[in-house]
This record gives structure tokens, sequence and C-alpha cells, in this order.
């Protein structure tokens, strides 16, 4: 038990110091905004739907602060009373614009701040109340009043097209009608196509086939001709070499002989044997 006690401290110590953190962060930056922050007081003459405090305020389009109140006039329940707290170096004059700004289909709706001249004097500020500014009434109309001027011109448009809108539909059901009406040739013509693409794979395959087969033929008929040039170069060279041979040597096509440079000895003449002389007969 005391052992589940000191992690449960633990534990508890461990959150408060990581909550501390985060909440000394959080102070530390909204303190220093509001420190470079003025109050402006916007009056809006419609609904402001997707407004909410904490919502950005821009000021063509950079974001130079929040929504800090947003309430009800009692005196005019038709307006709406937001409050700004602004970067103190915007320069908000008395000519700015303030309207509402929505982020894509979402819904979420900012303050919109946009300058005009660069010679309008600041407005000036009162102790003890901020400047009041006041929206363009077209500036107020929410998303579904928008949705709706959007629904409003798709129906212009259909309107002024009419005539040829009915003309594609009916194109569209004529052709509907005429495929239903030949859905056995469509069949067939389906049919066809997918024995085409049997016949074409099987095409592609012989073609492949015949390739390799060509390759190694090709292959075959190169190392034929590689040893026939072999053979042809071997010959040329012993050719050759008995022509060189003859050159140094012409008396190898007389007399025959090795070829061996140098001259040949002349061939030794064959000795002749004297006829016997006849004998002497004595006188009796």
């Amino acid at each position: 038990m005391e052992r589940k006690a000191h992690y449960a401290l633990i534990g508890l110590f461990t959150f408060a110091v990581v909550a501390g953190a985060f909440g000394f962060i959080f102070w530390l930056h909204h303190s220093s905004g509001k420190k470079q922050a003025v109050a402006y007081r916007v009056i809006f003459d419609s609904s402001v739907s997707g407004l909410q405090v904490g919502g950005n305020v821009l000021f063509n389009g950079i974001r130079v602060g929040e929504v800090t109140n947003l309430r009800l006039d009692p005196d005019k329940p038709s307006q709406v009373i937001a409050l700004l707290a602004v970067n103190k170096a915007t320069p908000i004059r008395s000519d700015t614009r303030v309207g509402l700004e929505f982020a894509g289909l979402t819904g979420v709706a900012s303050v919109s701040l946009k300058g005009v001249s660069p010679t309008t004097p600041l407005i000036e500020r009162e102790e003890g109340e901020p400047p009041t500014l006041k929206a363009d009434p077209s500036a107020s109309q929410d998303m579904m009043q928008a949705a709706r001027e959007v629904l409003n011109k798709a129906e212009e448009v259909i309107a002024a097209n009419q005539e040829a809108l009915h003309q594609a539909i009916n194109d569209i059901a004529t052709f509907s009608a005429s495929l239903a009406r030949n859905s056995d040739k469509v069949d067939s013509i389906m049919s066809n196509a997918n024995e085409t693409m049997s016949n074409a794979k099987e095409a592609t395959a012989s073609a492949r086939t015949l390739i390799d087969n060509l390759d190694k033929r090709t292959g075959d008929i190169t190392i034929g001709v590689n040893k026939m040039t072999a053979t042809a170069t071997r010959q040329i060279e012993i050719a050759g070499k008995a022509i060189t041979d003859l050159a140094h040597n012409p008396q190898r096509i007389l007399f025959g002989g090795s070829g061996a440079t140098g001259t040949t000895p002349a061939p030794t003449p064959a000795r002749t044997t004297p006829a016997p002389t006849p004998a002497r007969r004595q006188p009796q």
C-alpha cells in the first residue's frame, strides 16, 4: 500500500509540474500579446454567423489580433458589437473598411480590415473608451446568404440555357434507348473485342518467341562467320608466306629444295669412262 501511495504522489507531482509549465507558457504568450495590443469596437448591423470569440482579425490578409468579446446591443437588437484586440502598430484609419472574411466552405469567419488611403489620419483614441468602427452592411452577410446568392445565380444560368439542357437530356435519352435496342450487338462487339485482345496477346507472345529465336540464329551465324573469317585469315597468311619465300628463292621452281635463302649448287657433270685400247697381235 505504501508503494502505491508513493507512485500516486509521484504521478500527481509530475502532472502538476507539466500543467504549470504549460500554464506559464500560455500566460507569457498572452500577457506579452496584450501589452502590444489595443482595443477596438466594431458594430455589425446584421448577422455575424461563423464569428467566434478568439477568431482572427486580419488586416489586408495578415493576422493582427483576435476577437475578445461578442455581444448584442440592448438598445438595437439588430446590431452586434465585437471587441477586438489589435496590434498597436496596425495603421487603422477612419476610412478603414471592416467586414467578415470566411475561410473556404468551413463557415469560420474572421474580422477583415482593409486599408484605403495612406494620407487619411489615424483614428484618435479616447481615455477609457475604445475607438468604434462601423462594418460595411454588405460585409455582414452570413454563409447561408452567400450560398443563396450562388444558388440564385445557378438558377439564372439554368433558366437561360433551358432549351440547350433539354436537348442534351433528350440526346442522352435517345442514346440510352439505342443502346437498349442494340444490347445484343453491343455484347457481340464486346465479345469480339475480348477475342481480338486475346489474339493480340497470342501474337505478341509469338513475336517475342520469333525474336528470341532470331537472336539465337543470329548469334550462331555470327559465330560461324567468325570461324570462317579466322580460317580464311590463316590461309591468306600461309599463301602470303609462300609468295614471300618464292620471291626470295625463285630457284625452287626449277630445282626444288627447301625454302632456305641462298643459291643452290649447280649439279656435278657425270664422269665419262675412256674406251679400251685394242691389243696388238705379235708376229709369228
